[in-house]
């Protein structure tokens, strides 16, 4: 079956996939750009789970300050290298996972904080990783920092956080 350029292209450009993957997938899936899409992630995915024991020592430091200046988050953010700390996507990541910060206020970062108190005072999820997303709460952060490092091809962890707010 012959694949145009126009769908290899439009495939790429919505997962950020390889030509010759993309071309692959769609092959695949019988020129399906859909299913391709499905494909590609699920590949991501279990490729972003391989490297997820993998060290992350560089990345960034973001902050993000909202309300006039009456409410402030900082977070580290890291990746295994400086190189895809510098992109974009990461940059994006790291900028809305603080923006996440300021408007949930979580109090821990994930799983690996042991504690018996998961929920807040008003029955809200107090670790960032498991909060939905607030610009698609049909993520969660989570799911957010692994398409990230599926897309990136590195692991990503959200490293630490701290959130300020004027009179408390």
């Amino acid at each position: 079956m012959s694949i145009d350029k126009e769908l290899i292209m439009e495939l790429r450009q919505r997962t950020g996939a390889g030509i010759m993957d993309s071309k692959r997938a769609l092959e695949d899936s019988g020129g399906d750009l859909a299913s391709a899409e499905a494909a590609l992630a699920q590949k991501g995915l279990a490729a972003a789970a391989k490297r997820s024991g993998r060290e992350a020592n560089q990345g960034v430091i973001e902050p993000y300050i909202h309300g006039g200046g009456r409410i402030g988050a900082i977070i580290e953010l890291n990746c295994e290298t400086d190189f895809v700390a510098r992109t974009p996507e990461f940059r994006d990541l790291a900028h809305d996972i603080a923006m996440q910060v300021v408007s949930m206020s979580p109090t821990l970062v994930g799983d690996e904080e042991n504690s018996p108190e998961i929920v807040g005072d008003n029955g809200e999820e107090i670790r960032l990783l498991h909060q939905k997303f607030v610009k698609d709460e049909s993520k969660t952060i989570q799911d957010l920092v692994t398409e990230t490092a599926a897309k990136l091809g590195e692991n990503i962890k959200v490293k630490r956080f701290s959130r300020f707010e004027l009179g408390t």
